[in-house]
C-alpha cells in the first residue's frame, strides 16, 4: 500500500495580495460614478475581479467598504505631514488638498459629498468619519508644535481649522467657481496661522493681499 510521505496536501487558491487595494480602487470609482446607493458589492466584486465572499471577508457591509475606500483615497492623496513646524505641516497638507480638489476625481468627490450627505445618513456618517480623522491629525500637529515650543494659541481649534478649508471647497463646488489653485496654499495658510499663532510670534513674511481668489 503506497504512502504520501513528503507530499504536501493541496490547498485552496492562494491569497491575492493585491485584492484589497484593487477592491478599494474600484469601490471609489463606482462611488464617484453612481453614488452610494448605486454602488453595489456585486458590481465592486465584478470590477475588481474577485468574488463577493472575498469582499465580505474583509468588510462586513457596503458602508464599511465605502468608508474604508474613501479613507484610503484621502490618505493617499492628502497624507499626514510632519515637517518639523506647524507652518510646514499645514503648507504641505494644503498643497496636497488643493491639488486633489483640482483633479477630476477630487472635484467629483466633493460634489458627491455635498449631494449625498444631506440625503442619506449612511453617506453623511462616512464623510463625518473622514472629517473627524482629519481633525485628529490636525490636533496631533498642534500638539507636536506645542511640544517643540512653537507659539501656538491654547485656544486653537483643530475642528475649525479643518472645517473652514472644507467649507471653501464645498462653496466652490456648489457655485461652480474654480477651486483655489495649489499656488494659493500660502495665502490660505496665512488665514489659518493668524488664528493659530500668538500675535507676537513675528511679522508675516509675505504681506501681499490675502484675498482668496479662484
Amino acid at each position: 500500500m503506497g504512502t504520501n510521505h513528503g507530499v504536501r496536501p493541496r490547498r485552496g487558491r492562494p491569497r491575492d495580495p493585491d485584492a484589497e487595494p484593487r477592491i478599494r480602487r474600484n469601490a471609489v470609482q463606482l462611488l464617484l460614478e453612481r453614488g452610494f446607493d448605486g454602488m453595489t458589492v456585486d458590481d465592486v466584486a465584478e470590477a475588481a475581479g474577485v468574488g463577493k465572499a472575498t469582499i465580505y471577508r474583509r468588510w462586513v457591509s457596503k458602508e464599511q467598504l465605502a468608508n474604508d475606500a474613501l479613507a484610503d483615497l484621502f490618505d493617499i492623496e492628502i497624507p499626514d505631514a510632519d515637517t518639523g513646524s506647524i507652518e510646514g505641516d499645514l503648507r504641505q497638507v494644503y498643497t496636497d488638498a488643493l491639488m486633489f480638489v483640482n483633479s477630476k476625481e477630487g472635484l467629483a468627490l466633493i460634489r458627491l459629498a455635498v449631494s449625498e450627505a444631506n440625503r442619506d445618513e449612511r453617506s453623511a456618517a462616512i464623510y463625518r468619519a473622514f472629517l473627524e480623522r482629519r481633525i485628529q491629525l490636525t490636533q496631533a500637529a498642534l500638539d507636536r508644535a506645542l511640544a517643540r515650543g512653537e507659539p501656538i494659541r491654547r485656544t486653537a481649534d483643530p475642528a475649525l481649522m479643518v472645517q473652514w478649508l472644507a467649507g471653501v471647497f464645498v462653496i466652490r463646488a456648489l457655485t461652480g467657481e474654480p477651486m483655489p489653485a495649489p499656488e494659493d496654499a500660502d495665502r490660505l495658510l496665512r488665514f489659518t496661522l493668524r488664528c493659530v499663532m500668538e500675535e507676537d510670534s513675528g511679522p508675516d513674511p509675505r504681506p501681499e493681499s490675502d484675498t482668496v481668489d479662484g
